[in-house]
């Protein structure tokens, strides 16, 4: 996604329609996570609480872009402000923390995963594997296919990058149609890896892609049903 390389509106790094209305696109605090901050620390939960606030603050929207019909939401800002950087950082963070086992591994989608995939790795404590678009990477890889808008689409990762028996993590920027962060899912059981769970900053609701992924966790910082 993020965003993904998904299909389905790929225009979609987030996509929402333009008759929303735009308070509404800017996005809401997921429900998974809202359940998970209920039975939590108080003092993470409210911590996470305030860190989201800032986080939705710097989002951008952008209407009828790339065509009519279509309000993009841009993700770019949390990372061009250093304050802001920080803030997401620590809320995927605090969110994996409260979700989540503590992975092995944090595997991370091309291209925005890459983003802050490898700086949630070190904050973790976890190594951090990419997984790349087809033909990207050198040496043995296990391939997974994923259907795109206009056809297929294959993801790769390097063969012995995860050892089996790891606990892994897949992050991304968002969660659409779910098909991209499945094909991930597909190269980490190939390698005998263990999905422990899934993680996004954002997610669009309506296009379910939550239920591609087989039941395993799925947890969103901020979440549009738009």
């Amino acid at each position: 996604m993020s965003a993904n390389a998904e299909s389905a509106p790929q225009a979609a790094d987030l996509v929402t329609s333009t008759q929303d209305n735009t308070a509404n696109t800017q996005s809401t605090i997921s429900q998974d996570a809202a359940g998970l901050e209920s039975s939590s620390s108080p003092a993470a939960a409210a911590e996470l609480a305030s860190t989201k606030v800032k986080l939705m603050a710097a989002l951008r929207s952008f209407p009828d872009f790339p065509i009519p019909g279509i309000n993009f939401i841009d993700i770019l800002p949390l990372f061009q402000d250093v304050k802001t950087h920080e803030a997401l950082l620590v809320a995927l963070q605090l969110q994996i923390e409260l979700s989540h086992q503590k992975p092995d591994v944090i595997v991370g989608l091309d291209a925005r995963g890459f983003l802050f995939g490898p700086s949630l790795a070190l904050r973790m404590g976890a190594s951090f594997v990419p997984v790349r678009k087809q033909g990207k990477m050198p040496g043995p890889c296990v391939t997974a296919a994923y259907e795109k808008e206009y056809g297929t689409d294959f993801f790769q990762m390097q063969d012995g990058a995860i050892k089996p028996g790891q606990k892994v993590l897949i992050v991304d920027d968002i969660i659409a149609t779910g098909g991209s962060a499945a094909a991930a899912g597909e190269l980490v059981k190939k390698l005998g890896g263990e999905t422990i769970g899934y993680l996004f900053i954002l997610e669009i609701a309506f296009l379910k892609g939550r239920e591609k992924l087989g039941g395993v966790p799925v947890t969103t910082l901020l979440e549009t049903d738009e």
